[in-house]
Order: C-alpha cells, then sequence, then structure tokens
C-alpha cells in the first residue's frame, strides 16, 4: 500500500519512495535549548514519532536525526541580536553548555513523558564546527558566499533557486521584512553563514575569518547530510520554519551539489484557547505545569485528533473531550483484556486495520486512524455485550498493536511497573471475591466490589466472568 505524504517544496502530495530500499532516512529540526521545554515543542515531536512507529510497523527501517540547537540561533532569527543561549546563561549566571545541559535533558524528559521515542541520532551544533566551517569555505570556493568584516554570507543573488520552498521571490524581500541589513552584506538578502564574535560574545570558534561561531541556518544542512547522506526521504519541521530556516538550508545544501531533502513535511501552529501562542508575550504554558494538570497520553491524543497540517487549539473545553474520547477507548480495551487470545480463523477486524493503514498512508491522517478505533471500540462493546467474546480479543489485539504500538498511547495513565502492580492487585482482590461468590457469600462478594468503587474501579460480573474498569 503507497504511503502519499504532502511535499511543501512541490505543494502537491508525494508518494514516499525510499531512496534506499527497505530504509528511511528523516531528518525533524529540534529545539534551541536555552528555556523550559513549551506546549509549542510538543506537536512535531508527537506527530513524526507517529510517523516512524508507522513506518517500522509496516516493515521499513529508520534513522531518525533530531538536532538541537546549542549555538548561533539570535533573538530575532536573523543575522543581528545577541545568542538566545549566550543570553540565557547570562540571566542565569551559568555557562552557555550548563544552560544547554539543563534544558537539553528537561525538553527530553518531556518527550518521554508524551511516549515519544528518542531519535536514532541527536547531533549538536557545538559537536560540528568542524564541518560547519567546511561546508562554508565550499560555498566560498562555489562563488556562492563571501566574506566581509571577518563574517561570511551566502549570495542569494547568485543562486537563482532561492524562494522555491517558501514562494517567497527574492527581488521582493525588501528591506524590514525579517532579513535585516547589515553594513557588511553585498545584498539585504543574504543570510550568515559564520558570524565574526564580537569582543564579549562568550561562545567562539577558531576559523579561517577569524573567531566566530556559525549561522542558525547551516548547522541543520551540516547535520542532516553527515547522519543521512547527501540526500535523504524526508525533513520535517514547523511551519514558521519554512522562510527562512529551511529556505535557506535548501539554497546551502543545494548549492554545494547536495540533493538533500526528497518529501518537506511541515507541522501547523498551535493556539492557545484560540489564540496564536507567543513566548515573547507569555501566551505559552510549560509542559511541567501542563502535566500538572492532564495525563501527558490525553495531550499526546488531543495533537493527534487533528491532522498535523492543520491548527490544533488546546482550549480547556477541546482537551476535556480529547479526555473523554480516550477514556471511552481504554474502558473498551480494559473490558476486553480478560477475553483470552484470539480464537482461530480469520481477522474480523481485518476490515478495520485496513482502513487505518489507508489513513496513515494519506498524509498522516492521524483523525480518520483514531475514528477507526471508535467505531472499533463501539461495535466490539455491542458485540461483548451480545456474547461474542472472540471479537473482544481481536479488538484488544487490534488496540495494542494500533492504539498502544503505533499511535503510541499507553493503555493506562501509569505507566510501567506502577500500572502492574495496581493491575495485579485488581485482579487478586477480584479472585477473593469470585471465590467469595462460588462460596455464596455474597456479603463478603459485595463488600470487595464496594471498596473496589470507592478506589474509582467498577466491576461487571457478565456470563464470562468478572471485569473491571476505572471510573
Amino acid at each position: 500500500m503507497a504511503m502519499t505524504f504532502y511535499d511543501t517544496l512541490t505543494r502537491s502530495p508525494k508518494p514516499l519512495e525510499p531512496i534506499v530500499p527497505g530504509k528511511v532516512g528523516i531528518y525533524v529540526c529540534g529545539p534551541t535549548v536555552y528555556s523550559e521545554p513549551h506546549l509549542g515543542h510538543a506537536r512535531g515531536p508527537v506527530v513524526f514519532d507517529v510517523l516512524r512507529r508507522w513506518l517500522e510497523h509496516e516493515g521499513l527501517e529508520v534513522r531518525y536525526v533530531t538536532n538541537v540547537t546549542d549555538v548561533g540561533h539570535l533573538t530575532d532569527d536573523a543575522d543581528d541580536g545577541e545568542d538566545k543561549l549566550a543570553k540565557r546563561a547570562q540571566l542565569e549566571r551559568l555557562e552557555p553548555m550548563e544552560v544547554a545541559e539543563k534544558y537539553f535533558w528537561a525538553y527530553f524528559d518531556a518527550m518521554a513523558r508524551l511516549g515519544v521515542r528518542r531519535p536514532s541520532v541527536v547531533p549538536r551544533a557545538t559537536g560540528h564546527i568542524t564541518e560547519q566551517i567546511a561546508l562554508t569555505q565550499e560555498l566560498v570556493q562555489r562563488g556562492l558566499a563571501y566574506e566581509a568584516g571577518g563574517s561570511v554570507y551566502f549570495d542569494v543573488s547568485a543562486w537563482s533557486d532561492y524562494g522555491e520552498l517558501s514562494g517567497r521571490d527574492p527581488d521582493e524581500l525588501l528591506e524590514g521584512t525579517r532579513v535585516e541589513v547589515r553594513t557588511d552584506k553585498r545584498d539585504p538578502r543574504d543570510f550568515a553563514l559564520w558570524k565574526r564574535a564580537e569582543e564579549n560574545h562568550i561562545m567562539r570558534w577558531p576559523s579561517p575569518w577569524g573567531e566566530g561561531f556559525p549561522g542558525w541556518h547551516i548547522e541543520c544542512s551540516v547535520m542532516s547530510t553527515k547522519y543521512l547522506g547527501d540526500e535523504f526521504d524526508i525533513h520535517g519541521g514547523g511551519l514558521d520554519l519554512i522562510f527562512p530556516h529551511h529556505e535557506c538550508e535548501l539554497a546551502q545544501a543545494k548549492a554545494a551539489g547536495k540533493g538533500f531533502a526528497r518529501i518537506w513535511m511541515h507541522w501547523n501552529m498551535l493556539t492557545l484557547g484560540g489564540e496564536k501562542m507567543s513566548k515573547s508575550k507569555g501566551h505559552v504554558v510549560d509542559l511541567a505545569t501542563l502535566f500538572e494538570r492532564h495525563d501527558p497520553m490525553v495531550i499526546r491524543f488531543h495533537l493527534l485528533r487533528s491532522h498535523y497540517r492543520s491548527l490544533s487549539d488546546f482550549a480547556d473545553e477541546a482537551l476535556e473531550a480529547s479526555a473523554a474520547g480516550l477514556r471511552r477507548l481504554r474502558t473498551g480495551y480494559e473490558s476486553w483484556r480478560d477475553l483470552g487470545e484470539p480464537p482461530g480463523g480469520p481477522d474480523p477486524l481485518a476490515g478495520e486495520r485496513t482502513r487505518f493503514a489507508q489513513a496513515l498512508n494519506d498524509d498522516l491522517n492521524t483523525p480518520e486512524a483514531i475514528a477507526v478505533l471508535f467505531d472499533v471500540a463501539r461495535e466490539t462493546n455491542r458485540a461483548v455485550a451480545a456474547g461474542d467474546t472472540g471479537r473482544g480479543a481481536w479488538a484488544r489485539s487490534l488496540f495494542d498493536d494500533l492504539l498502544h504500538g503505533v499511535l503510541g498511547v499507553a493503555p493506562t495513565a501509569d505507566g510501567g511497573a506502577a500500572a502492574e502492580a495496581f493491575d495485579a492487585l485488581v485482579h487478586l482482590v477480584l479472585s477473593e471475591r469470585d471465590e467469595a461468590r462460588r462460596r455464596r457469600d455474597f456479603a463478603r462478594s459485595d463488600t470487595l466490589r464496594d471498596r473496589l468503587a470507592d478506589l474509582g474501579i467498577t466491576v461487571e460480573d457478565t456470563p464470562a466472568g468478572s471485569r473491571w474498569r476505572k471510573g
């Protein structure tokens, strides 16, 4: 079954045709590690975690690379201003690398709570200075970059394809846009490959042009091709990165003779209560605070209920609706898990599995895939209530495979050993209750049921035995 994804460069759906058969290389722009991870950091990693899981589910080997920016990203995303990480280091009175380490681990700890698996490779900008200097030298030698006052700039006028990703006309990039004018630039549209370090700049490295630091854009051109090859399958990032970051990445790489990414996938923004999130205006919520109020799996589920290329809002009402939906799926799963192994014969849910696959193969349509799971839960609950326990066993297997495995939504709010211990204790109590019922000691049976109810556990007695669920 062919997989097709919307490609920003061609502005059309494009089939995934791996460069190396059976293997897929993915590069996703990662965080600038200078502050606590916030809600805006969550969508891309969750979406691409599902993409990675789905590709692996379909038998493909995935190398997934996410960079960490720990130098070179200036506060205004252009060629002037302070380095974000260096500025934070001054505020916290720490060494820049202390800041980078602190927020590096905070970011990946938050991603782990959202069920996002670690990338195959996590390269850091500061660990690839040599390669960034080498690419800058290559562009200078090709006549596509020039040195001015200790800084090196890409010559936009010498690269006719500049603007192909964003659809912007380079001739219309005037002063006053995000591309700021510097006196040492030949053209206001040119962007920095290497920056001269001013006297008080903390992070600096020797180079053929004097001490300095790399521009923001060049790190991704270098690290993506270093770990995935000069041409690779998929490049991902937020919609806000198309210009200037990804436009500059693409220009640098292709100007140096690299094929670069075949498919460009961009996720849309998140809104908070209907308004665009803004860190500078304080209209943002950090993930640690969000985790105090919501199960991280509800947040992940909510992110997947809207298509990655559409806006996703984090109003309280929307989150509550997602929480209620996930509870319905979990309740169904909990009621089927003691029904034994699926019986022999054809899978009665094969059609639903096909629909799920069709949804994800069509530009990673997670809302449609989730709709399939709701259909499975509804029809299975009806079938089991009518005595068809075999369908319940098949549904449990499907949920383990698709909801928990592919979508990465854990079956319970509490993961790991704690959940296993809780389940074991509930089953122990239910075993004692079943024994009391066999002895016709209904007073003891009712007491145990009531004690479980006090803990939020509902017990249902069915012809197939006792079942339980939370809530």
